[in-house]
């Protein structure tokens, strides 16, 4: 049986190659896990909401790339952001101690449930900016937000 041109045998092997080589490529290593913990939550167990940013406008405007919510039991969470880009990323978390799906403010504006960002950046009378919050992702990270 003969192969077609574009399946010569040197074509064959190239594409052979690259089958066997693609899993230990640059291109493979460049999805990283971000590992998330939260301490310091409520004692009682509690739906904590955890959103990630990837840029300046999108955490301004809340507009996040990718969200998540686990059950917080004795004031801790653990969760993974798979496969991210390299870049720089920003979190932000609270704990819903109530179940109403949100984080509970006062007169004032300011949160009554706990909530936390990574670098557990804090910000003066509003939430810190993309810049003080944002952390490197250029390979598989484990970071830590205490919630206030």
């Amino acid at each position: 049986m003969q192969l077609p041109a574009l399946l010569s045998r040197p074509a064959v092997r190239v594409l052979c190659t690259a089958a066997i080589l693609a899993p230990f490529s640059p291109l493979g290593a460049l999805a990283a896990d971000l590992s998330l913990s939260v301490a310091d939550g409520p004692a009682a167990d509690a739906t904590l909401y955890v959103a990630l940013y990837s840029d300046a406008a999108g955490y301004a405007e809340s507009k996040s790339v990718a969200a998540q919510t686990v059950p917080m039991q004795g004031g801790k969470a653990r969760l993974v952001f798979a496969g991210l880009a390299p870049g720089r990323y920003a979190l932000r978390a609270f704990a819903d101690e109530n179940g109403n799906g949100k984080l509970d403010t006062n007169l004032m504006g300011m949160p009554t449930e706990r909530y936390g960002f990574s670098n557990d950046a804090k910000g003066n009378r509003a939430a810190p900016d993309f810049e003080a919050a944002a952390i490197r992702v250029d390979a598989d990270l484990q970071t830590v937000i205490h919630l206030r």
